[in-house]
């Protein structure tokens, strides 16, 4: 099984996010927000969505994806 905080492995990762967990698919060093683009260290990885399968850097990342009329 790979190591899914392993540095070593050059760029963007693929992965499968689960309830509380999320299983990386092909290795890579991070991941980009899906509303601001910002890479996510994997080891920094906090928020993202099932359902939509995309992962978000901040909670405010989260509010704008989830309810864009209610952020200003």
């Amino acid at each position: 099984m790979l190591n899914r905080y392993d540095h070593r492995l050059p760029g963007e990762a693929e992965i499968k996010y689960l309830d509380g967990d999320f299983r990386v698919m092909r290795p890579g060093a991070f991941v980009r927000c899906a509303v601001t683009g910002a890479q996510i260290p994997l080891d920094e990885l906090k928020y993202w969505s099932v359902a939509r399968q995309e992962p978000y850097a901040t909670p405010e990342a989260v509010l704008k994806r989830l309810y864009p009329e209610r952020v200003k």
